[in-house]
């Protein structure tokens, strides 16, 4: 579904990325794990449009969306959950949904997105008018979570789900990424630094070192290689 190739990105002279490939597979949840400053973010933030690549292409079910700016990105069915959630704190729960579905026409699809993110996520149903600034960040990254689905996205990306929450949601978090993943078919690209997790709940994975890839393979397969355990599983 998503093809990355030879992707070079830089800030200025610092080079972030460097001539990194991917392959994500149709209905698959695939991760990438490396540590602070690996370029995850930088991959994610490419692949959406919101950065520019200096040089190699990326192709989204076959069509070349390189240079294509953000909001044409997310028109193909393209999704991003960003890192910190940056959910619109003044706006209200049902407001921040709404924003999400922004480029969609058909009403009953709107209506139907939403009934399918309160069947995922029944607590921002409940918050609905309460201003999103005010929720706890469990609630926040749902809302965040839901808001990309408003979009009817076919591939998902999310940029580090369990940040900064508490362990007994985080695991609900990721319980509802599986869910996606299984009830519509939502292809996933998760970013994370809770390796053990995401190697659990992903098919297959990269991990990222200094802009470059420094393992691929299957996720079953690389929880068990010696060099991974010892620098991100606790060895």
């Amino acid at each position: 579904m998503l093809s990355v190739t030879d992707l070079h990105v830089s800030y200025g002279a610092i080079a972030a990325l460097n001539g990194i490939s991917l392959e994500i597979p149709a209905g698959a949840i695939v991760t990438l794990v490396g540590g602070n400053g690996a370029g995850k973010t930088t991959t994610l933030h490419t692949i959406s449009g919101l950065l520019r690549a200096k040089t190699g292409r990326i192709k989204f079910q076959g069509e070349d969306i390189t240079t294509l700016p953000a909001h044409q990105v997310v028109a193909r069915g393209l999704g991003h959950v960003p890192e910190g959630r940056m959910v619109f704190s003044n706006l209200t729960v049902g407001e921040n949904l709404a924003m999400g579905a922004y480029l969609l026409k058909d009403h009953a699809l709107v209506e139907k997105n939403r009934e399918y993110v309160f069947s995922i996520f029944p607590r921002l149903q409940e918050r609905l008018k309460q201003t999103a600034g005010t929720l706890s960040g469990g609630e926040q990254q749902m809302l965040a979570i839901g808001r990309a689905l408003m979009g009817s996205p076919k591939f998902l990306m999310l940029d580090e789900p369990s940040l900064g929450l508490a362990p007994r949601l985080i695991g609900t978090i990721f319980e509802k990424i599986v869910e996606i993943n299984k009830s519509h078919g939502i292809t996933i690209l998760l970013v994370e630094q809770n390796a053990h997790l995401a190697l659990e709940i992903s098919s297959y994975a990269y991990v990222l070192e200094t802009g470059r890839i420094a393992m691929a393979g299957p996720s079953k397969d690389l929880r068990n290689d010696p060099q991974l355990k010892a620098a991100y599983l606790g060895g």
